[in-house]
């Protein structure tokens, strides 16, 4: 599956600080998709849920980094 920021390959290549970079950015994103939302409608209303998911993903694999699970380590 095909992610907003790239595949999984890709997240797992960057940095802790560039994923809480891209974390917040989706975060911002998400709240003025469900602020225009309510207010007038989306073009695309999957998107909120696709950002949902890489907020997931991002905070999935901060997680893992943080515990050393599948012997990843937290990179700076």
């Amino acid at each position: 599956m095909k992610t907003t920021t790239g595949n999984l390959k890709e997240l797992r290549e960057k940095e802790d600080s560039e994923l809480r970079f891209d974390m917040s950015t989706l975060g911002r994103e998400l709240f003025d998709l469900r602020f225009k939302s309510s207010s007038e409608g989306l073009a695309q209303p999957s998107r909120i849920r696709a950002i949902r998911r890489e907020i997931a993903r991002i905070r999935t694999l901060l997680r893992e980094r943080e515990l050393s699970i599948r012997g990843a380590k937290p990179r700076s």
